[in-house]
Formats: structure tokens, sequence, C-alpha cells
């Protein structure tokens, strides 16, 4: 297995890190497989980034980038590419909708010869607000470019 790293961009999910450390460390654990996480920390005001700096000093396997203000979702992946070290990379939203429990599906395809494997929020826990334009923007997006995708913005990705 290749080295994988896991870039998390985030803001203000001091709710969820705990737990998605935990569930992310176990599932990683189970590979043979030298693995990174990158928590990208963007400019949270709610006190994810001492959790995070807590985590990080118990475990060398995790960094954190920190942002001082708020700079947006693909600034923060963009930082996260540039730091990490895998040659599998894995992006996953911070707020447990994406199971981490799912990860061996998307490197699984990885295996098979892919370059690109994106995950899908069967369940979102999003708003009706968010869930509505997502699902008009994704039949219209597959529609146009011929990609059959359910969750064309899903964050939960491997490359």
């Amino acid at each position: 297995m290749k080295r994988i790293s896991v870039v998390i961009p985030l803001f203000n999910e001091k709710r969820s890190l705990i737990g998605l450390y935990a569930e992310l460390s176990e599932e990683l654990g189970g590979y043979n497989a030298e693995f990174e996480i990158i928590f990208v920390d963007d400019g949270s005001n709610d006190g994810s980034s001492e959790i995070l700096e807590s985590i990080a000093k118990e475990d060398t396997r995790v960094r954190v980038i920190q942002f001082h203000r708020n700079l947006g979702k693909s600034v923060a992946l963009s930082a996260g590419f540039r730091e990490s070290t895998g040659e599998v990379i894995v992006t996953m939203d911070a707020d447990l909708q994406d199971k981490p429990g799912e990860l061996g599906k998307l490197l699984e395809r990885l295996d098979e010869g892919y370059d690109l494997v994106s995950g899908w929020k069967r369940d979102r826990k999003d708003p009706i607000t968010k869930r509505w334009p997502s699902r008009i923007f994704n039949r219209v997006t597959s529609r146009l470019t011929g990609v059959n995708l359910h969750d064309i913005n899903s964050g939960f990705k491997a490359y």
C-alpha cells in the first residue's frame, strides 16, 4: 500500500474533531501503509485550533495548518495538498458526514486503476437550503458533462 495523506479543511468544527480523529486514525491503522493527517484550520474561532494542537502533540502523524482568518475551502485544500507527502491523497470534510469507515472503498477503487474516486453523501445532514440547490446542480452538471456522479461537490475524494 502507498503512503496516504488525508487532507481535512475545517472551519469551526470543534465538536467533531476528537471523534473524527479517533475514527480516522483507527481506520487508517488497519491498512499496511504509512499515513499522515493534515488538518487545515481555515480561521476557526471556536477553539478548534486548540483541540487540533492537542491532537498533534500526541500523534506525530498529525499536522495542523492554521490560517488566521477564513480564506475558503479551496485555499485550505490547496495548502493541504502542498504540504502532503503521500502518494495517495484523500480529502474529507471535518463534520463527520464523510465516514472514515468508507475510506477503504475509495482506496479499493484507486487500486483498480482509477485516478480519482469521489464519495457520496447519501444521508446529508445539511439544511434543505443546501440540499436542494446541490441536487439541482448535480443533475444539471451530470447532463451537461456526461459525467454521472451522485454528488459532484462531495469533499470525500481519493486521488
